[in-house]
């Protein structure tokens, strides 16, 4: 990503931004409010329009690293119904349902089902961040290899 289209996407508004997402989750065929990209997540975090949770192992926040700030509510990797239940208590011991939440998970996959489950469970504006933190081997599409800030 060029320093002018990174100029570019922090003139937008959050609304605008959200609005992207939806059409892109539309477009994907996704059952939850939409779909942003990190450098989409970053800006509507920073405007304080959306919360980031990170869906990761505490091994993987830990070890790899994360976005300063955003809680660590564990996506269950067995999807165990008791599991599940326990992320939907510690969101909604977080989160307000009205909120717009934006899940990051390593590299997008285990955020689209907490996104999923999330908007379900009555969060109507879940979101998931495409690549995740790390993104896909040689992309580049990661939070991390955007050049976001984030530690270890």
């Amino acid at each position: 990503m060029s320093a002018r289209q990174i100029d570019d996407e922090q003139l937008e508004t959050p609304a605008e931004i959200l609005e992207r997402a939806a059409h892109r989750g539309h477009r994907m065929g996704l059952h939850y409010a939409g779909a942003v990209t990190p450098a989409e997540a970053h800006r509507l975090a920073q405007a304080g329009a959306a919360s980031i949770v990170d869906v990761r192992t505490p091994g993987e926040w830990r070890d790899v690293g994360h976005v300063e700030g955003p809680p660590l509510i564990v996506w269950p990797r067995d999807g165990r119904a008791d599991e599940i239940h326990e992320f939907l208590r510690q969101l909604r011991e977080s989160f307000e349902p009205s909120q717009a939440l934006l899940f990051l998970c390593r590299s997008g996959v285990r955020s689209h089902h907490a996104a999923l489950v999330a908007a379900s469970a009555g969060f109507e504006k879940a979101y998931n961040i495409l690549g995740g933190f790390e993104g896909h081997p040689g992309s580049g599409d990661g939070w991390r290899s955007s050049g976001l800030p984030w530690t270890r």
